[in-house]
């Protein structure tokens, strides 16, 4: 099926891009682009739909996800072979691990990147 359009990028907001654009090179070891403006970062695998890019919100306030009033509205989900490694390196890196985990079987962890934002270390379960 043709779409009417192509998938080129997902787009955080965020206090400051170029932290949270070295935070996202760091977990998914893609390099960033251009750190020339402050305002749009973007790290990328070689481009769409391998790509995130972060934008200055000066105004941002994060989710408190799972409190409905300021809910996640979107989060990361990223493949790991091992769970406990992955956690002991993503906060090394500026991730906190959230106090809500909802994984009954531990197939997945839920942690907030600098800017507060929702993403989950998983592991392949198919």
């Amino acid at each position: 099926m043709t779409g009417i359009a192509t998938f080129r990028t997902t787009v955080l907001d965020c206090p400051d891009p170029i932290e949270l654009a070295r935070f996202y090179s760091q977990l998914l070891g893609w390099p960033v682009e251009s750190e020339d403006d402050p305002t749009w970062v973007v790290v990328t695998e070689g481009g769409a739909p391998r790509r995130l890019a972060f934008q200055l919100a000066e105004d941002y306030q994060p989710p408190d996800w799972p409190n409905p009033d300021k809910p996640q509205q979107l989060h990361i989900d990223v493949t790991v072979d091992d769970l406990d490694l992955a956690e002991d390196q993503v906060l090394k890196i500026g991730a906190h691990k959230h106090e809500h985990q909802p994984s009954e079987d531990d197939t997945f962890r839920v942690f907030l990147d600098p800017a507060g934002h929702p993403f989950c270390l998983c592991v392949d379960v198919d």
